[in-house]
């Protein structure tokens, strides 16, 4: 069992005072977190910052799928396809309860790609990798498939084939547990203001609302996204105070809408368009149907300022409604959210093209200096672990990987069913152990807090033994006590770092009710001297 003050980041260290370490990871998205976990559990000590919340932006922007990426195969990105097919099941089975297998269906259109094209594309997706968990792809007739009823009655054929999903804000947050109870240093609305660099270490600035901290450190990671490049022009030095910028980012904006639920059934859907690009229509939190993404390069610094256009808004429901029965329509958009993918500049003209392929720089002309390029949410614990890898070597220590097999925070259920046998069944297996033990949870909350939580469910509930003992209600199915858990646990410390990407609830609550749990933030704070036990 691992303790943190928990005193706004959650750091283990008092505002004020310096720390030491070998790692100074800036950066807490996906690659961030996942190399801080997998530093951490190789036994290097590890220092953490973000300046925003966790997953605040590329990281819970994504289309929320572990893929292979069936598109780039036709980009010729075998090698990038290979390795994400090989991660798939991977990941499936270290966290089932926020990943799980999910089936797409593509209606065939005849102008878009010839079937034998697609055939030949979904074969090789079957057999580039190895597959235990998940089914190979088929075709099938959509007047017979349940998949064909909500489309137009133009599309007679489809084929089938697996993928998964995944709740990308948690998988970011459940990375960033493990690395503390691993023993990181982990601190949230930080940022990295200065980064000098010495023949034998650095020595970074880190300012947060609590106050300001020197770290002292033997290497530097820049997982800093789609803010790696300005971090080197700007805040990372060299001795002699030279920029350590060698290369250039393409931002590419992708932006989703979420739409009242289109169709029942438990498959997703890609659809081809007619620019040769690809569109998703993937079941969102029971009651909606996510679709996206667009591929627009932006210019200027301040990729956190993305958002969807009209224009993108448009595109997409355009796009959708060559395929459903129904029309989207703009006024259909219940929510919208963008990110933006850091895509090393490889000089191709179409940003879609760009390779979503990820370049570790490691430079070891001074103290060790790490920068990722790129990435992509299925290859993350690649990356983290190619990352160590290279980070070890330039602390002149190799320390075995670890993290292919392991489970991540929260996904060994075998405590409650026993022994894994698949990821998806086995989810449900818990869901019903978890209801059996805690039979006074309603099945929904029950089967919510077994998605969110997985096995770390009881630290949520503690002792409780009856609604009652959950505390206030401050939302439909938000009560006090899971609350102070994401502030004491999971850096939570905005209604918007819960409603949002602890949670997608604020899909699902009106304003008021969002309002209210605004308001219980304002009033409630981590008390000086809270200890968070994990």
């Amino acid at each position: 069992m691992h303790c943190s003050l928990a005193v706004s980041a959650n750091s283990s260290s008092p505002p004020g005072r310096d720390i030491d370490c070998d790692v100074l990871i800036v950066g807490g998205g996906i690659n961030g977190c996942g190399i801080a976990r997998d530093l951490a559990g190789r036994g290097w000590r590890v220092v953490l910052c973000e300046k925003d919340d966790l997953a605040s932006h590329t990281s819970s922007s994504s289309t929320k799928l572990i893929h292979g990426g069936l598109r780039y195969l036709e980009y010729y990105e075998f090698s990038l396809v290979r390795k994400a097919l090989q991660e798939r099941e991977v990941l499936l089975k270290s966290a089932p309860h926020i990943m799980w297998p999910l089936r797409f269906v593509m209606p065939h259109d005849p102008s878009m790609r010839p079937a034998w094209m697609i055939r030949i594309g979904l074969f090789m997706y079957d057999h580039l990798a190895r597959r235990e968990v998940l089914p190979g792809s088929r075709t099938v007739s959509l007047r017979r498939h349940a998949a064909g009823a909500p489309l137009k009655k133009s599309y007679s054929r489809g084929f089938v084939y697996s993928d998964g999903w995944v709740d990308d804000a948690r998988l970011v947050v459940l990375n960033a547990i493990d690395a503390r109870e691993r023993g990181a240093q982990v601190f949230t609305r930080t940022r990295c203001v200065s980064a000098q660099r010495g023949s034998d270490g650095w020595v970074a600035t880190l300012e947060g609302a609590d106050g300001t901290r020197t770290v002292r450190a033997r290497a530097v990671v820049n997982a800093a996204g789609p803010w790696a490049e300005s971090f080197l022009r700007g805040v990372a030095r060299s001795a002699r105070g030279e920029t350590l910028a060698t290369k250039s980012l393409r931002l590419v904006k992708g932006s989703h809408i979420v739409v009242p639920r289109l169709f029942t059934h438990d498959h997703a859907y890609i659809f081809q368009n007619p620019d040769k690009r690809i569109i998703f229509a993937i079941p969102y939190e029971g009651d909606f149907t996510l679709i996206g993404t667009t591929d627009i390069e932006i210019e200027g610094d301040d990729p956190a300022g993305a958002r969807i256009t009209e224009d993108e808004i448009v595109y997409l429901c355009t796009q959708a409604s060559r395929y459903f029965e129904k029309p989207v329509v703009p006024a259909d958009v219940a929510w919208t959210y963008a990110g933006v993918r850091p895509l090393l500049d490889d000089d191709s003209g179409d940003p879609s093209a760009v390779t979503r392929d990820y370049l570790l720089e490691p430079n070891s002309e001074a103290a060790p200096l790490m920068s990722v390029w790129g990435g992509k949410i299925t290859t993350f614990r690649k990356l983290a672990e190619d990352a160590a890898d290279e980070v070890s070597r330039m602390l002149g220590e190799a320390r075995p990987a670890w993290t292919d097999g392991a489970f991540l925070a929260g996904g060994d259920l075998s405590p409650w069913i026993g022994k894994a046998i698949k990821p998806d069944a086995d989810f449900e297996r818990f869901v019903v152990a978890m209801q059996q033990k805690h039979a006074w949870l309603p099945a929904t909350l029950a089967r919510r807090l077994a998605r969110a939580y997985g096995s770390r469910v009881d630290l949520v509930l503690g002792d409780a033994r009856s609604m009652a003992d959950m505390g206030a209600e401050v939302a439909p199915g938000l009560h006090e006590r899971e609350l102070r858990y994401l502030q004491t646990s999971e850096w939570a410390t905005t209604a918007d770092d819960v409603l949002w990407r602890r949670s997608k609830l604020g899909l699902h609550y009106s304003a008021a009710e969002r309002a209210a749990v605004e308001a219980w933030f304002s009033t409630t704070r981590i008390e000086e001297g809270t200890h968070a036990c994990n």
